[in-house]
């Protein structure tokens, strides 16, 4: 396809918008974090700039509760999103069985609630069970919204395994743990590794779930809604752009397991 120089410079036009566009929020969260101003406004001058909200969001002990109550949801729920996912994928995509075009339609539903009307769901059958809601009701919570993003995920992976592997295996003696230890585990990883990044981070962020779910153990979602609109100072983007700085280094760690584990795989099958 014959490419004129006019087309190229539109699609690098529209590919800066979209990027501006994503971007730009976050920059905005960065430079409101650097200013010594109640608000930030533009031009910038360079004796406004500090860095004593990112000191102090760091040495905050209300900001640590508020991580590590948030981390403690994320971590669980992406043990069990993927523990569920990772069953219901094979489900989903592996073995053929009674009801399952129908298990394939409604696993995904959750996904298409408007995670207002979840929480609220959520919150009174907690009530009706006389559940007090805490910090490990928002994992359920999160768990049942982000359960069919993991599930979809390794199914991808799931569709793409090799039947003869198994049946060798299974020709040779071993048993189904075995399989499942040795062959299932290893070369879904990269799905379960891409699943786990999704749960974690969909989790960490999610406000409107944890808002209904948590009770008293606020999340740090919560937090940050909460002294934006009342209480505000530039220590809440402070929080806010390193609490986007860890999902980056989050990323960029788990797909540099992906690319290791896919290395790993592809010397095994070479040998």
């Amino acid at each position: 396809m014959i490419v004129s120089r006019t087309q190229k410079a539109g699609f690098s036009l529209y590919a800066g918008l979209i990027l501006l566009l994503f971007y730009f929020p976050l920059f905005c969260i960065v430079v409101a974090s650097l200013s010594k101003k109640r608000y930030f406004a533009f031009p910038y001058p360079a004796e406004d700039l500090t860095l004593k909200w990112y000191d102090a969001a760091v040495r905050s002990p209300q900001v640590a509760e508020f991580v590590g109550i948030s981390l403690k949801i994320a971590a669980l729920t992406t043990v069990c999103s993927l523990v569920i996912g990772f069953f219901a994928a094979l489900a989903y995509a592996r073995y053929a069985w009674r009801g399952r075009k129908t298990f394939q339609r409604l696993v995904l539903l959750p996904l298409f609630f408007p995670q207002s009307v979840l929480g609220l769901a959520l919150l009174m059958w907690f009530n009706f069970l006389d559940i007090t809601p805490s910090w490990w009701t928002a994992v359920i919570s999160h768990t049942v919204w982000i359960a069919p993003i993991t599930t979809l995920i390794m199914s991808i992976q799931a569709y793409g395994l090799d039947d003869s592997l198994e049946e060798a295996a299974r020709d040779m003696g071993a048993t189904r743990g075995q399989i499942l230890r040795m062959i299932t585990l290893p070369l879904l990883a990269p799905g379960m590794v891409s699943a786990a990044c999704f749960a974690i981070l969909l989790s960490w962020g999610n406000f409107a779930l944890s808002l209904y779910t948590t009770g008293p153990d606020s999340a740090l979602p919560e937090w940050l809604y909460a002294r934006m609109t009342s209480g505000y100072q530039p220590i809440v983007p402070a929080v806010g752009a390193i609490s986007v700085l860890g999902a980056i280094v989050l990323v960029v760690a788990l797909f540099g397991i992906i690319h290791w584990t896919t290395r790993k795989n592809r010397r095994a099958a070479a040998r």
